[in-house]
């Protein structure tokens, strides 16, 4: 279990590249403490582990029945609604909570997992460097980076969306809009959604689909 004064030091670490990355770290330590159950380990890196306790259930991943004209295996995403469905046999689906883009940078439409990445290193595109003065160049895999432990890249016939499917180092978001367009994930989540997810994996993001989902 990660103790206090070491959280609150990393969490320091992270403001320092949060105050001009809001989908970094946004939150304060004390405030954000609850959602932390310690540190894991991942292929030789440490990851943010998800205090599940203190997450709304409704966030938490679950099986639930789900109708749907795509084929199993097809990823679909409600933006509105903040969930992310992975389509299984009979009628049924996995579905994450997870945390989509703020208005302005939101995206619809099909795509495919084109790559998919254990420990990414994430590069701010210049757009975003643009947005917020003094972004790193990058930032390598460990535990502030902000695509976490686990990405899987969307790209469709036009090529890279620059969206990802991704994990965080802000679970408290999970639910929100807070992301600059990615779907963001509970880092755990994410380690699941990219054992389930070959690369070709068809992607659907849509504004909401609630109507055709319920809770298992």
């Amino acid at each position: 279990m990660i103790n206090r004064r070491r959280f609150l030091g990393e969490a320091a670490a992270a403001a320092s590249i949060g105050l001009a990355m809001p989908f970094i770290w946004t939150g304060k330590a004390d405030a954000a403490n609850k959602y932390i159950r310690g540190m894991a380990s991942d292929y030789g890196n440490r990851y943010l582990a998800t205090n599940f306790d203190a997450v709304d259930p409704r966030w938490r991943r679950q099986m639930v029945q789900y109708y749907s004209d795509e084929p199993e295996g097809t990823v679909v995403v409600d933006t509105r609604h903040h969930y992310l469905y992975w389509i299984w046999e009979n009628n049924t689906a996995m579905r994450y909570g997870v945390g989509v883009g703020k208005e302005g940078f939101q995206w619809f439409g099909r795509a495919r997992v084109a790559r998919k990445t254990r420990w990414p290193r994430w590069v701010p595109p210049e757009e975003m460097k643009q947005r917020h003065a003094g972004l790193p160049d990058a930032v390598e895999a460990g535990p502030d980076n902000p695509l976490g432990p686990r990405a899987l890249y969307l790209f469709n016939e036009q090529g890279d969306t620059g969206y990802r499917m991704h994990g965080t180092v802000q679970p408290w978001s999970i639910g929100t809009d807070a992301s600059s367009g990615c779907i963001r994930m509970f880092n755990e989540d994410a380690i699941d959604l990219y054992r389930r997810c070959p690369v070709g994996t068809a992607v659907l993001v849509l504004e909401h689909i609630a109507d055709r989902a319920t809770s298992g």
